[in-house]
């Protein structure tokens, strides 16, 4: 990512954290806390007052909505790289420390029973992050056939795990709803999916290192 779109990312992620700042004090002190407080939209009838807090939160999924193309691309960018490259990139091991922000789902359980919320499940796909840890310790690597082969192995191997448990969970839950609650049945399936996400993200990592030093200790045995 270039450093004027990161300068872009950062200047508008500080205007997005200043209008939601400024229009949730606004809706406390002026609105009696509408849209801050947990309410039931289905009886919900707009108000004047509200625009604050609606424009806010429109602000906030478009600079989401930003950041989410910007990865895309920067992941688009990346492939291309890596296709004239002839090692790996670096990256340092430590990043792998992020995978601990998975643990940032469990929060899903506190929301929903506090307002139903149950994004926070999404944040299990974090758990994929531990597999820079691996990525790490292959820095620098050289990609000659015999490493090309065992990344497409890896991958493919990843995948398969993670679509089966995938494809499980879809058979399962979609019999009937989990402990007669459809909201249970939805939940299970955000939190299965974002756990094979991270597992086929980690996986992928994990074999292809597996499958490199294994044969890199065979040779030497030989």
């Amino acid at each position: 990512m270039k450093k004027t779109t990161k300068k872009r990312c950062i200047f508008f992620g500080i205007i997005c954290a200043l209008l939601i700042a400024v229009s949730t004090w606004y809706s406390i002190t002026y609105n009696d806390s509408r849209l801050v407080e947990p309410m039931n939209f289905s009886e919900y009838v707009f108000q004047a007052k509200d625009l604050p807090m609606l424009l806010s939160g429109v602000f906030l999924a478009l600079y989401i909505l930003y950041l989410f193309i910007q990865l895309i691309r920067a992941i688009v960018v990346k492939k291309r790289k890596e296709t004239g490259m002839r090692s790996t990139r670096k990256l340092n091991p430590k990043l792998g420390l992020f995978g601990f922000l998975g643990f940032f789902g469990m929060l899903g359980f506190w929301t929903y029973s506090v307002d139903k919320t149950i994004f926070p499940f999404a944040f299990f796909m974090f758990f994929g992050f531990f597999g820079f840890f691996y990525e790490g310790k292959m820095s620098d690597t050289f990609m000659d056939e015999r490493y090309q082969e065992n990344k497409l192995k890896a991958q493919f191997t990843a995948n398969k795990i993670a679509l089966s448990i995938i494809f499980l969970a879809i058979i399962i839950l979609g019999r009937g709803a989990l402990l007669g609650n459809l909201e249970y049945t939805l939940i299970a399936l955000i939190i299965i999916i974002s756990l094979s996400i991270a597992l086929e993200t980690f996986l992928s990592e994990y074999l292809l290192y597996h499958y490199d030093h294994d044969e890199q200790s065979f040779q030497s045995e030989e």
